[in-house]
């Protein structure tokens, strides 16, 4: 049985909500969150993805497994209308599915442009949109958007990808100002060059490397999540994990 909530472990007991949880940031934060105590829900184009079914046993009984495709707008409401009712609460949401297909400008069309706002922005706005009044009601709530250190810099999938990377930040600035005297918090996290995903199957062999000689790894970033989600004193901010690439 999961304890309640603790100074010591404040996710036990909640119930999250990771889209995109198949891929190797999604998954990272989903084993993360289950080895923190909570309930997790997460969402996959496919009823039996490999990484998640690789968990151990003991942890995949605080795990539910819904398909979802973040394109199909109709249903991300639904979908946190349904989390609730079957578990009585969201508590935390972090949507980490994304698009990222490769494109320079003079080669990318309308279709794609809307695909990756989408994807990438307009998904995480409905979840969120949806998520919050009941997070606000029950005076408890974490929101985290995964963001791109595109969204700074531009970076190498093009255009689309660091416009729609870009539009979280301020949808998290805007969200957290409304929401930070209520229990809830909202911050993004914006990772960069992240080993066993499949933003750098698209990464141009000329690429340099981040500073710390290597790239980073999805435990690391799922581990900056979770400390990001178990703060109650942050929010509104957007935390880079970049390896050193864009020093302040």
């Amino acid at each position: 049985m999961t304890s309640a909530p603790s100074p010591d472990r404040p996710l036990a007991a909640r119930v999250a909500l990771v889209t995109g949880a198949s891929g190797g940031i999604g998954s990272a934060l989903v084993s993360a969150l289950l080895r923190a105590g909570a309930t997790v829900v997460g969402t996959s184009r496919s009823p039996h993805p490999e990484r998640l079914e690789a968990l151990p046993a003991q942890l995949r009984e605080r795990l539910r497994v819904r398909v979802a495709d973040m394109a199909e707008a109709d249903g991300l409401a639904r979908l946190v209308r349904e989390v609730e009712r079957e578990h009585g609460a969201l508590d935390v949401l972090v949507p980490a599915a994304g698009a990222g297909d490769v494109r320079a400008l003079d080669e990318l069309t309308l279709e794609q442009w809307r695909h990756s706002l989408d994807v990438n922005l307009t998904a995480p706005f409905l979840l969120a949109q949806a998520a919050l009044p009941g997070m606000l009601r029950r005076g408890f709530g974490r929101i985290l958007f995964l963001s791109s250190v595109a969204a700074y810099t531009g970076g190498f999938v093009g255009p689309h990808y660091a416009a729609a990377k870009a539009g979280l930040h301020g949808l998290a600035h805007s969200l957290a100002a409304r929401a930070a005297g209520s229990g809830v918090t909202v911050n993004a996290l914006a990772p960069a060059l992240i080993a066993d995903t499949g933003m750098i199957a698209g990464l141009p062999e000329s690429s340099p490397r981040p500073p710390v000689g290597r790239l980073g790894r999805p435990a690391e970033v799922a581990d900056l999540a979770l400390a990001m989600l178990s703060n109650a004193y942050l929010t509104g901010q957007v935390v880079l994990l970049d390896g050193g690439m864009r020093l302040s």
